[in-house]
């Protein structure tokens, strides 16, 4: 499951001869301190976010020894082309005055990265320190989404909680564990969060990104076809919605909130099946009634219009 959390951006790092070693790691040639331009980013935390989810205290931690060397993009289109700065060191830092949803102290992962102080980033150089460009978001893969209540992976669809609910007061949430591998971080113009975010998709998109890398035509397909996955997946998505909303009026006995993480597991073939057999059942219990009415036959009579007739 590749993941991506938002986060944001800090503008304009000094640059000393120790941050300089550090970025020298990863360049072809040494670079002086006015060739590159630093800044920092926040780049995900374990704060539960809207979609219910969070990074586990491990997960952080693993995340920040992978981090180093990672290129920002933009808008996670892996494309050579994007490629604008990159992460040359990263650390998990505290905030333990601050509590998360989940009850534990707040943690982020703060990554310093650079970029080269050249004419084509003059601009984007600009728009970071005029406060334009600010949020991010990291691309990874992890194995799991532990629920919280019950332990169960919920990308496998081994749990039946819902996200974002209360169960005997105790909120349910996805724990992601289990790291894999991380992609790229990018600039993004809306994250999904405030702080955080979340968009899955297959962990064979980025095996098979890894493989065409420097292949435009292909990547380009590859880019395509994850366009149209999304579509795809949007669609489902507003079908189990309505299946469950049409399961909650037919008198199934279960409301749409309890019914949604059954049709959750169905695809589209059931899920029609079940919207047809829903919908004849509401259309039963809640007859649709006609504005006007007419009683008897209906009568043409010429003499109701005689006094308009030459």
């Amino acid at each position: 499951m590749e993941v991506k959390k938002a986060a944001g951006v800090d503008a304009g790092e000094v640059v000393d001869e120790a941050e300089l070693a550090l970025i020298n790691r990863f360049s072809r040639k040494q670079l002086t301190a006015d060739e590159v331009y630093l800044f920092t980013v926040r780049l995900c935390d374990n704060e539960v976010d809207r979609d219910g989810e969070r990074f586990a205290p491990e997960t952080l931690e693993a995340l920040a020894q992978a981090f180093a060397g990672k290129s920002g993009i933009f808008d996670h289109q892996w494309s050579a082309r994007g490629q604008t700065a990159r992460i040359y060191r990263a650390e998990v830092l505290d905030e333990p005055a601050r509590l998360t949803k989940a009850g534990d102290p707040y943690r982020y992962l703060k990554g310093w990265a650079y970029m080269l102080r050249t004419q084509a980033n003059a601009d984007l150089i600009a728009e970071i320190e005029g406060g334009i460009k600010k949020e991010v978001s990291v691309g990874c893969a992890v194995e799991r989404t532990v629920c919280s209540i019950c332990g169960g992976n919920m990308a496998a669809g081994d749990c039946g909680h819902i996200k974002g609910h209360e169960y005997d007061g105790k909120l349910c949430w996805g724990e992601l564990t289990g790291l894999t591998d991380v992609y790229e971080w990018s600039f993004v113009a809306v994250p999904a969060q405030p702080e955080a975010g979340v968009l899955q998709k297959s962990k064979a998109a980025g095996v098979l990104r890894k493989a065409l890398a420097g292949q435009d035509q292909p990547m380009e397909a590859l880019e395509q076809l994850e366009r149209e996955a999304g579509l795809g997946r949007r669609y489902l998505e507003r079908l189990r919605k309505e299946v469950a909303r049409l399961g909650g009026l037919a008198g199934t006995g279960l409301d749409a909130a309890a019914l949604r993480p059954m049709v959750d597991k169905l695809e589209e073939p059931q899920l029609l099946e079940l919207k047809k057999a829903y919908q004849a059942r509401v259309a039963q219990r809640f007859p649709v009634e006609v504005q006007l009415t007419y009683r008897g036959e209906y009568r043409n009579d010429e003499r109701q219009d005689g006094a308009f007739l030459i």
